[in-house]
């Protein structure tokens, strides 16, 4: 059973972690590889308080430049599972809490950026919903599989198939290479219902327009 996070508890201060496509939404999981100095330094500040890190897209999709342009929506993520490796660097299991809105960006003196951040707006991020959305998820797996198929790609759909909704829909916005604005927009998606419905547009866009693209090569 999920443990039951009071908004209160969650810290209006968090560290931010820019990344391009690597998105996380709540009660999914997230591996990160983690190199860079200014990061390393963040997984061990934060080992030793919350444990939480802010995961955000930069808002043009590129980290080129000192202090690029952010998304102002992100996913807190708790760190379930830390490795370091004899290289350096360090291998950790992002847990997703909540949304965030950020409120304004601090001045520190940490190489990594830390915001003031609000998670009013997805409170109920921090409860597992208790209805299903009778979504049509053998629709929704079939247009995953034709995405696939046009890319001569595949998926457990053991794995799958046995997710709960929310899980489903959830774990699929992140993993799949949509663009990063996509990506954003589906982070946030007001509920899980208005996620799947935008994911299922995605898909089939994606799949309409590989297929266009393909077709115009072999012409």
């Amino acid at each position: 059973m999920e443990e039951t996070i009071n908004i209160s508890a969650l810290p209006s201060t968090l560290p931010l972690f820019p990344l391009p496509g690597a998105t996380l939404l709540p009660r999914c999981s997230l591996p990160l590889n983690i190199f860079e100095p200014r990061y390393l330094k963040m997984v061990g500040d934060v080992s030793v308080s919350h444990k939480l890190i802010g995961m955000i897209q930069p808002l043009n999709g590129s980290l080129e430049g000192d202090k690029p342009e952010l998304f102002l929506v992100g996913c807190t993520g708790r760190i379930e599972h830390i490795q370091k490796t004899d290289d350096g660097r360090i291998e950790l299991m992002l847990r997703g809490i909540s949304r965030f809105t950020i409120e304004a960006e601090l001045q520190t003196t940490t190489p990594y950026r830390q915001a003031l951040v609000n998670y009013q707006k997805f409170e109920d991020d921090l409860q597992t919903p208790e209805h299903k959305c009778n979504i049509d998820r053998s629709f929704l797996l079939q247009s995953l599989s034709n995405y696939l198929d046009k890319r001569g790609l595949s998926a457990n759909y053991e794995g799958i198939e046995g997710a709960p909704d929310e899980i489903l829909v959830n774990t699929l916005s992140m993993i799949i290479p949509f663009l990063p604005a996509e990506k954003q927009a589906l982070i946030e998606s007001d509920t899980v219902c208005s996620r799947c419905e935008m994911l299922l547009s995605l898909l089939e866009m994606a799949t309409a327009n590989y297929s266009s693209s393909t077709d115009n090569e072999r012409h």
